[in-house]
């Protein structure tokens, strides 16, 4: 019988448990709709849950500070990680992958993928060197000094991630870029912003558990056929990790093409601005997550 998809709030989560996990999907997507992920990523969240998979679905927080919420999401963890093995046990469900930190997989779309990306950094024991080299001098003592004030624990070793059309955002992708300017100009702008995330990323050793999935017609994170990487995140991060043997997928579609409810056999994605309905038929991006969560689980 197939188990119920069912989402309950956990936490500050929202866990559809499956009675016989074969591991946990953590999931974060973008801004607005990742506010309400239950909702606008409903088909996609119940094909990684009938896979075999609890499913933690993580409302996106709106905010400039974006070390905070990697933190935040850390804690997180910490706190689901308990939770999740008391309410297994009292359902009579298998609990014993929720004790392995291994079983814990991240899934991020769009800007959520920075996230999952600074969750990652968090975890390299180099990251205070790297932190002095990609940071202004005063920017990194007070980098430091937020982070160190907060028990890391080692982020989130061992851990895979997918990342869906990552878009390392600046200020100026929340809001316009004349005022994005004023902001910055008073230190109140995207912290870590994308040129620091960046070369973050490109200090660190790890991102060795990391797979990432593109979509052809994508004007925001962009696409593999895009030539300048200072426009396009996907490319950059195909080019500097190429030496990490990145799984890495371009699929057709948009931006948005992870949201979407079912209603018959099409894909709805509440959003007029984009391909607003297609048939099912024609989806292949839940058939290329697994296919790519179960290429990381080689490594």
């Amino acid at each position: 019988m197939q188990p119920q998809f069912r989402f309950q709030p956990i936490a500050f989560s929202w866990v559809a448990l499956h009675p016989d996990p074969k591991g946990v999907i953590q999931f974060m997507g973008g801004a607005f709709f990742g506010s309400f992920p239950t909702l606008f990523y409903r088909y996609f969240l119940r094909q990684i849950y009938e896979a075999g998979y609890t499913i933690v679905a993580l409302p996106f927080r709106f905010t400039f500070r974006h070390w905070s919420v990697a933190i935040a999401l850390l804690e997180e963890q910490r706190v689901l990680r308990s939770a999740l093995i008391d309410i297994a046990k009292r359902s009579g469900y298998a609990y014993e992958v929720y004790e392995r930190s291994e079983s814990y997989s991240w899934i991020g779309h769009s800007v959520g993928c920075k996230y999952i990306a600074l969750l990652e950094l968090l975890s390299d024991n180099s990251w205070q060197e790297n932190t002095i080299a990609c940071f202004e001098s005063g920017r990194a003592k007070q980098t430091l000094q937020q982070i160190n004030e907060s028990p890391v624990d080692g982020g989130i070793c061992g851990q895979r991630s997918l990342l869906m059309a990552p878009d390392i955002s600046d200020t100026d992708s929340a809001i316009p870029k004349p005022i994005a300017r004023i902001v910055d100009a008073l230190g109140l702008g995207v912290q870590p912003n994308r040129r620091q995330t960046l070369c973050l990323i490109e200090q660190s050793h790890l991102f060795n558990l990391t797979a990432m999935i593109s979509f052809h017609q994508d004007s925001i994170a962009g696409n593999i056929q895009a030539q300048d990487e200072t426009k396009s995140d996907v490319v950059w991060l195909v080019r500097h990790l190429s030496d990490r043997d990145l799984p890495f997928v371009e699929l057709p579609g948009k931006h948005l093409e992870p949201i979407g409810i079912r209603i018959g056999n099409s894909i709805v994605d509440l959003n007029p601005l984009d391909k607003f309905i297609v048939p099912l038929s024609r989806r292949k991006l839940e058939s290329t997550v697994l296919m790519l969560l179960e290429k990381l689980k080689q490594r």
